[in-house]
């Protein structure tokens, strides 16, 4: 039962060129850096990423993106990142854009084992129609382009076919862990992690604080530790590390 790792390259020593990896976070929160941090001192290369955003401020994913160890990207928001807006544009890399909300429920459906669900986001758009570019040819063209979907009607309103989301592997971090794998985020920092730790057939977690089974209030556990694998603490220096996006001060 206990899956405390001892380094972050052990963490991550299984993860193959070419595996499918959901990663949480949103912008600079709850990003799970020192594991990124361990595949890209692997050299871990042709990734599958499904995650909210690429990473921000050349930080998280960014590192991967701009090594070019990223094939594709599964997500909802490319933002401020110009180099995921180049290799994208460029067709050096394959973008799944979709509706965050979608997102967000096809990675908690993968986890849950709901192989597809109805939504009605995304229906009269080439969301649903296809047409969306995956790929573009390096020239202005698109090379890959997204199939339309299955659209149904229920009691007289239109809902478009989702797939669930399965991945080799989640990345996710937490400010609290047990050696159970049970975890509690920190208010935003919660975001997409729990829900990428679902989809993932192998999770890891770094933990900013890691405590012995039975000190979280089973009340309190925002993720059970059935959907995690591996647990790393982390070092106190590792878990202050954190980025602010958008620095504001109040007069």
């Amino acid at each position: 039962m206990d899956k405390v790792v001892a380094t972050a390259l052990e963490a991550v020593a299984d993860v193959p060129d070419g595996a499918s990896l959901a990663v949480g976070g949103f912008g600079l929160s709850g990003v799970p850096n020192v594991l990124i941090g361990a595949l890209y001192e692997r050299g871990v290369a042709g990734l599958s990423v499904v995650s909210n955003n690429c990473g921000a401020m050349e930080s998280g994913l960014a590192v991967l993106l701009a090594a070019g160890r990223i094939a594709r990207v599964t997500g909802s928001y490319i933002g401020a990142n110009k180099e995921f807006a180049r290799q994208y544009l460029a067709g050096e890399l394959e973008v799944e854009l979709i509706p965050q909300g979608t997102l967000a429920e096809r990675l908690r459906a993968g986890g849950a084992g709901i192989p597809a669900f109805y939504t009605p986001a995304g229906v009269g758009t080439q969301v649903a129609e296809g047409g969306l570019p995956w790929r573009y040819d390096g020239s202005g063209g698109v090379a890959v382009a997204s199939p339309a979907k299955e659209v149904r009607e229920f009691d007289g309103t239109e809902y478009v076919l989702e797939r669930g989301i399965r991945t080799d592997f989640a990345l996710v971090r937490a400010a609290k862990g047990d050696r159970h794998g049970n975890l509690v985020f920190n208010k935003s920092a919660r975001n997409f992690n729990p829900l990428a730790a679902m989809a993932g057939r192998v999770t890891v977690a770094e933990v900013e604080e890691l405590v012995e089974p039975g000190e979280i209030d089973p009340d309190a556990v925002h993720l059970p530790g059935i959907f995690v694998q591996r647990v790393l603490a982390l070092t106190p220096e590792q878990a202050a590390d954190k980025k602010i996006e958008q620095r504001t001060v109040s007069s």
